[in-house]
């Protein structure tokens, strides 16, 4: 094998070669840094845009809001007004449709409440139409306690309670109905409750008393029966204003006209006196 000559085809030939070569590959690498130097200094631009941008954004704490104003109260409930609501509603709509017509839904949304709180506060509407009839009863019975009895003279107050009795009937014609109502039902939910007889007894009790004071005076006569009283007051105005539908048909006549009842008041009063008389 003929040895390898040294000059420009020899090893120095070669290493000039390989300096070449490192520097082509040099200048290859120098191209190619300026080549991607302006996607790098894009690169670092965008990176440091959005530091900026983060930097003055506000931060999630900064924007929640503070709370330096105290929370709005909340609704409180008022279960006294809720049955007061459920009463007068409950009461429109027996007057209207009596215990059978009448419909629990119906009764609550004219209350403006949940069904549900019919329930609540009464049971069932059996208990709810009883409740009313309790309202109504104490209703005419704070009316006729408004007459002083006991310091009257004997005359003067039996002609006041007769008036009074017959003004309440006049202006509470839902009495009227549901009362009827209830008797049609044989009473029975007056019968479940313990509060009606305690209302009528202490009256009975007055109007004996006012009787008795009259038969000493010589202005009534004596043997008059102070329940009977009472139920004869109650009934010449209750079956004129539960009748005066077909009353006034059959007679032609407007008998629930402002002057037709102001005719009958009088009536009324005037008979009941006459029969105290001795």
């Amino acid at each position: 094998m003929a040895r390898r000559r040294s000059g420009p085809g020899g090893e120095s030939g070669r290493s000039g070669s390989g300096q070449s070569d490192s520097a082509a590959s040099a200048g290859g690498t120098r191209a190619r840094t300026k080549q991607a130097g302006p996607k790098q200094a894009s690169t670092k631009q965008a990176g440091a845009t959005r530091r900026d941008a983060a930097a003055q954004a506000p931060s999630s704490r900064s924007i929640a809001p503070r709370k330096t104003e105290a929370a709005p109260a909340r609704r409180t409930r008022d279960p006294a007004a809720t049955r007061r609501a459920l009463l007068a509603a409950a009461r429109t709509e027996f007057a209207a449709k009596g215990l059978a017509g009448a419909r629990v839904d119906e009764i609550a949304a004219r209350a403006g409440v949940n069904k549900q709180l019919v329930y609540h506060h009464f049971g069932d509407k059996d208990a709810l139409y009883l409740a009313v009839l309790e309202w109504l009863y104490d209703e005419i019975r704070a009316a006729e306690r408004t007459v002083d009895l006991a310091g009257m003279a004997p005359a003067e107050a039996i002609a006041h309670l007769i008036g009074i009795s017959f003004d309440h009937l006049a202006a509470h014609p839902d009495f009227v109905s549901i009362l009827t109502d209830e008797n049609r039902h044989g009473a029975m939910h007056v019968r479940r409750s313990g509060k009606l007889p305690t209302m009528h007894s202490p009256l009975i009790a007055l109007i004996a008393a006012t009787l008795d004071k009259g038969v000493a005076a010589g202005v009534f006569r004596p043997g008059v029966d102070p329940l009977q009283l009472y139920v004869s007051i109650a009934a010449l105005g209750y079956f004129y204003f539960s009748n005066a539908a077909t009353l006034s048909t059959i007679f032609k006549r407007r008998l629930d006209s402002r002057a037709a009842v102001a005719t009958r008041r009088a009536h009324v009063v005037d008979l009941v006196m006459n029969a105290l008389r001795p």
